[in-house]
């Protein structure tokens, strides 16, 4: 993924467009626009792929007002949109396979293309981890790392108060208009000052439940490594943890008492392998030995392939392609090789699948059977 100067107006719209359309997830975003080259010929090519596919629901693709219309919302609030590929979209979270396809970024936006740590925990954190955690928190920014987190109750206000000083980026599962907690009003309000804040969502979605793992996706994207701090153990700070394994970070847990169970989460994670966490020296001997350049992966579809050659191997082997899944994830590879077909093909049909909910694209270049019409 080449990064350049930023998109044409146009483009910019398509893709806002293209994100919030109905069926199409992430990685189907990155995947359709590799093979069409712009959001706008995506735009033009999705009503016929979705019928190849017989979707059961009409598709939904947001209007040229509406897009506007949630650009103008964030511009108004002071927010900037930045894409994939646009010299602003921060270079860590461009090698996440897939990218999120858009960000919306209120504050100092300088601040998530820094080296950064992200510590995260309970919301109904102890005194003494909510003081750790800020601690740790201010000697990391010291040490030149901008501190990431959530936003949310207990340890990552905690760790955001402490890095206020040397850079704290905060990522919500709302929109970037979002204040949740309500009680952190004045948070959010210094983080949109002296911080900055960062969200996928549309401007004015209020978070729900499903929006949290999008939202720690990419707090350890942005990372070069996640610490927990304390967690039960169905803790959503676990998830945050597990992602950060997937995308190849580092995973940090500070040990606590047996008895308490906000220690049952991180002390599981030590038993994983994570990396024992007493204070920051122990975090900085690990990250300081880091290459803080991050390699973007390569595009699945050649945009200069001859398009009906695509559409012609896609429509071959559909499905065979389908047949071959199950709920258990498979690489895409995999049935390339089962099928010794075009691999551009085999991706396109994938993405077809995907569009009526019959296959799910997976983060890492996995995919499995869908569970039925909806976005992936």
């Amino acid at each position: 993924m080449t990064r350049g100067p930023r998109l044409s107006p146009t483009e910019r719209r398509d893709r806002l467009r293209l994100a919030r359309a109905s069926g199409v997830g992430p990685v189907a975003h990155r995947d359709l626009l590799a093979r069409y080259g712009s959001a706008t010929r995506v735009l033009e090519a999705l009503p016929a792929l979705a019928r190849r596919v017989d979707r059961v629901h009409p598709l939904h693709i947001p209007s040229v007002g509406e897009a506007e219309a949630e650009i103008a919302a964030g511009e108004a609030l002071g927010a900037q949109l930045i894409f994939p590929g646009e010299a602003a979209y921060p270079a860590a979270l461009a090698a996440v396979d897939p990218p999120p396809p858009l960000l919306w970024v209120l504050g100092r936006s300088e601040l998530i293309a820094r080296p950064a740590v992200a510590v995260v925990g309970a919301r109904v954190a102890s005194a003494a981890g909510q003081r750790f955690a800020r601690t740790l928190a201010a000697e990391l920014g010291q040490a030149g790392l901008v501190v990431a987190s959530g936003m949310a109750r207990g340890i990552d206000a905690a760790a955001h108060e402490g890095a206020l000083a040397t850079g704290t980026v905060a990522v919500l599962a709302g929109g970037i208009d979002d204040v949740y907690p309500p009680e952190h009003a004045a948070l959010y309000a210094t983080l949109a000052d002296r911080g900055c804040l960062v969200s996928e969502s549309a401007v004015g979605w209020r978070a729900q439940a499903r929006d949290f793992p999008r939202r720690n996706r990419i707090i350890s994207g942005l990372s070069l490594g996640v610490v927990v701090v304390e967690a039960e153990l169905r803790s959503g700070s676990l998830i945050t943890a597990r992602l950060a394994g997937e995308q190849g970070r580092e995973v940090f847990a500070v040990p606590g008492s047996p008895l308490d169970p906000r220690a049952k989460g991180t002390n599981d994670l030590l038993r994983q392998g994570a990396t024992l966490v007493e204070g920051a020296e122990d975090v900085l001997r690990v990250v300081q030995v880091l290459p803080l350049g991050f390699f973007e992966p390569g595009a699945p579809f050649d945009p200069d392939l001859d398009q009906d050659a695509v559409d012609v191997v896609a429509g071959r082997v559909r499905a065979r392609v389908e047949a071959l899944l199950s709920p258990t994830p498979v690489p895409r590879d995999e049935l390339v090789r089962a099928l010794g077909a075009p691999a551009a093909g085999v991706f396109a049909a994938l993405v077809e699948l995907s569009l009526a909910g019959r296959a799910e694209l997976l983060p890492g270049g996995m995919v499995c059977k869908g569970a039925g019409d909806g976005a992936v």
